[in-house]
């Protein structure tokens, strides 16, 4: 596995900490209840930190031998465009896609979007993961498919149990809470 420029990583993590962390008292897609809270949206709709994403995406995945990057709305959906951006940058080819929560009632009901085969070596990428639960359904869908999944990344692993949940996968977070000077609880 390849590593990011040290460069893009080290900046991208001060996006984070100075656009995507708060504190105070949150609720969790989890159900947990927390005294801070990365909303990571509010870095990567950003354009240098967006292309520092696809950048770091692409570095972590580029030896992997992937036909597709993507995971669960919402937070892969930029996720997934960045690290294809940064793919055709590199004269590489790739699909992006993302894992629907339910099905629509209308058109063709899929529940992955984009071009994803049976077959097709993925890598699996969310925003935050706390437990892991939201990845786990995300990687049934495109199991379901028929691709393998290659890796699961993150942008932020909070360090309370998604590694346990992906212990099966190679788990690759870019940061963890830790890199925020944050301690997971317990």
């Amino acid at each position: 596995m390849n590593q990011p420029t040290r460069d893009s990583r080290a900046r991208l993590l001060e996006l984070f900490k100075s656009r995507a962390v708060f504190f105070g008292q949150f609720t969790l897609a989890s159900g947990k209840q927390s005294p801070y809270y990365i909303n990571s949206k509010k870095a990567i709709f950003n354009a240098e930190a967006v292309w520092l994403l696809g950048d770091v995406l692409y570095e972590m995945t580029r030896d992997l031998n992937i036909q597709a990057i993507g995971g669960p709305e919402v937070g892969a959906i930029p996720m997934a465009c960045a690290a294809a951006m940064r793919y055709h940058e590199q004269g590489q080819s790739i699909e992006a896609f993302y894992v629907r929560k339910q099905a629509k009632s209308h058109g063709t009901r899929e529940m992955v979007e984009g071009v994803v085969r049976p077959g097709d070596r993925v890598a699996v990428v969310d925003d935050v993961l706390t437990t892991g639960g939201s990845v786990m359904q995300a990687i049934q869908e495109i199991e379901q498919v028929g691709a393998k999944i290659a890796a699961v990344l993150c942008i932020v692993d909070r360090l309370e149990g998604a590694r346990k949940a992906l212990a099966r996968f190679e788990f690759l977070p870019i940061f963890t809470i830790r890199d925020f000077g944050i301690e997971p609880p317990g």
